[in-house]
């Protein structure tokens, strides 16, 4: 394992890099780095059961009180943000910084048969989890087709029915 460790870690900080670099002109082209919306973008894992759809977000070094969910019109928006606590002075400098800081937000379309009103979420270890139960789906029902000015059929089961 140790070998694949020592080959992913240069594409891991590669691919930063190059996030980085496109984010930072993105950023110039609409106006200045200020207006970005994202600093970064945490991870998501999205699974469904039975009962409901999970979604998990890592965002360490997050204090939930910088968190932000809101469920509007079908999108579940997960925004905060993450403050920068390096200090560079005199006697400390950096020589790789590879955390990221800064605003974030993920945006998910959720599905109608998802109940946006019963949204809960926890936070635990840097982990963001948030759960939306399914919602009771309506089951199709057959309706009779009956000719004009007929009596509905009355089935065997019924009281006072003869045949």
């Amino acid at each position: 394992m140790v070998y694949r460790t020592a080959i992913a870690a240069p594409a891991v900080s590669l691919r930063r890099e190059i996030d980085r670099l496109f984010d930072d002109t993105l950023g110039a082209l609409a106006g200045s780095s200020a207006t970005r919306v994202n600093d970064w973008m945490p991870p998501v894992d999205i699974r469904e059961s039975e009962g409901e759809l999970t979604l998990s977000l890592e965002i360490p070094g997050v204090a939930p009180e910088n968190i932000q969910l809101t469920a509007d019109n079908g999108v579940l928006t997960v925004s905060g943000e993450k403050v920068e606590e390096r200090k560079e002075d005199q006697q400390h400098r950096y020589h790789l910084v590879e955390r990221s800081y800064g605003g974030f937000s993920r945006s998910f379309r959720v599905p109608k048969n998802l109940d946006e009103s019963k949204i809960e979420a926890t936070f635990n270890n840097g982990v963001l989890t948030v759960h939306i139960p399914k919602a009771a789906i309506p089951q199709p029902r057959k309706i009779e087709v009956r000719t004009a000015g007929a009596q509905p059929a009355v089935s065997e089961g019924s009281s006072g029915a003869t045949k």
